[in-house]
């Protein structure tokens, strides 16, 4: 594999910026992040908290994933997997998925490995009854301070010495949840951190999907670290490789969208007509440091100014949606990625923004599937188009499958 120019210092700046991800540490509010945008942030999860269950659907809380089986479009089959059991609901496309992550000094994960169970991310089926899962708020807020905790810790393992989670999100595990929930295509996303060494996930996921012959189901991602000026030869070696979008991660990369270090990034993703998924928003649960990469109104740049590249707008701004909502009535090369908002937010999202512009994505392994899917479902009841656009339709179109 060609030699990276992030060794030496600048591998050494991309090692500490992984390992400051982690830290408490935040930086002093400036005219990128003011402190009445941090407000906001607590406000809204008070307000979330406060509104639950007082939406068009009323309370929608479940023992776990599990739980989803008193929903009449899933039960639990004989070895208590929860299963899709309504087969007039569309195969799906899921556009935002990953595997099982090893950098650095992580050892190898076999990806052809099949396991009893996935231990997700943030796992609520890890207990019996499952814990709590309330569908009307920002998927985030049904874990504790202690699954928090251990998702960090996880996190940090896929690091250093590996984690056993991630050792259970194999391409086996992965297919065999896509068929348990009819879910015909998922897109692997990896992230690129500019690290020294061990960051390959790219390179090594779709060499994994190649030798598992599951090319046809699982479609390939890539990732270029943000201001490398390889970032476009890689991009286009990528798309011979057969990737079909690429991820860009403000808040773990670091990176503001809208600086102009950004721009021959966009302009080969125009060129080589390669949609980007952003993570979008604040999710609430990283460090407040990154906060500040990911306001909304520091992706408006990028989308104004390349109107030929197609963005996705992955969570659809996770906790700051209200403010991506303008921006996807603002700009025709946008679309919001569904995955974690409640199911009162995503019927105001299916008003306001439309059906045609929303693609459900899970963010499997951190979740099972059916915690997104679940919601598109219980918005779409009666709403035959809109459920096949957004489970199935608008992916199409994206991908150029249509």
């Amino acid at each position: 594999m060609k030699r990276r120019h992030f060794l030496g210092l600048s591998g050494a700046l991309a090692l500490a910026g992984v390992a400051g991800y982690f830290s408490l540490r935040s930086d002093r509010f400036s005219e990128r992040y003011l402190e009445e945008e941090a407000d906001a942030l607590i406000a809204q999860k008070a307000r979330e908290a406060a509104q639950s269950g007082a939406g068009p659907y009323g309370a929608q809380v479940y023992e776990g994933y599990r739980g989803l089986a008193a929903l009449p479009w899933y039960e639990l089959n004989d070895q208590a997997r929860l299963v899709l059991a309504d087969e007039s609901v569309p195969a799906a496309i899921d556009v935002h998925a990953h595997l099982g992550m090893n950098m650095l000094f992580a050892p190898d994960i076999d990806l052809t490995a099949q396991t009893d169970r996935v231990e997700y991310m943030l796992d609520c089926d890890a207990t019996d009854p499952g814990c709590p899962l309330d569908l009307d708020v920002y998927i985030n807020a049904n874990f504790s301070d202690a699954a928090l905790r251990r998702l960090q810790l996880m996190s940090l393992a896929q690091l250093f010495q590996g984690s056993g989670a991630a050792a259970t999100h194999t391409i086996p595990n992965l297919l065999a949840e896509m068929d348990d929930c009819r879910i015909e295509k998922a897109q692997i996303l990896p992230i690129a951190w500019g690290l020294p060494f061990g960051d390959a996930l790219a390179e090594n996921w779709i060499a994994a999907i190649e030798g598992a012959n599951a090319g046809s189901r699982l479609l390939r991602g890539g990732s270029v670290v943000p201001g490398d000026p390889e970032a476009p030869e890689q991009l286009r070696a990528l798309v011979a490789q057969g990737i079909r979008m690429i991820k860009l991660h403000p808040t773990m990369q670091r990176f503001y969208p809208d600086d102009p270090a950004m721009s021959s990034i966009y302009e080969a993703c125009g060129e080589l007509d390669l949609p980007i998924l952003f993570h979008g928003g604040r999710a609430g649960i990283e460090p407040e440091f990154s906060h500040k990469y990911a306001l909304m109104r520091h992706y408006e740049g990028a989308i104004r100014d390349f109107p030929n590249v197609q963005f996705v707008m992955g969570h659809a701004g996770a906790r700051d949606v209200d403010q991506a909502i303008p921006l996807a009535q603002k700009y025709a090369n946008l679309s919001l990625g569904i995955h974690g908002q409640g199911v009162t937010k995503l019927d105001q999202l299916l008003s306001e923004v439309g059906p045609d512009r929303l693609l459900f994505g899970t963010d499997w392994p951190f979740y099972h599937l059916a915690a997104t899917q679940a919601k598109v479902l219980m918005v779409t009841e009666g709403k035959p188009e809109a459920r096949y656009a957004i489970l199935r339709g608008n992916a199409e179109r994206l991908f150029g499958f249509a």
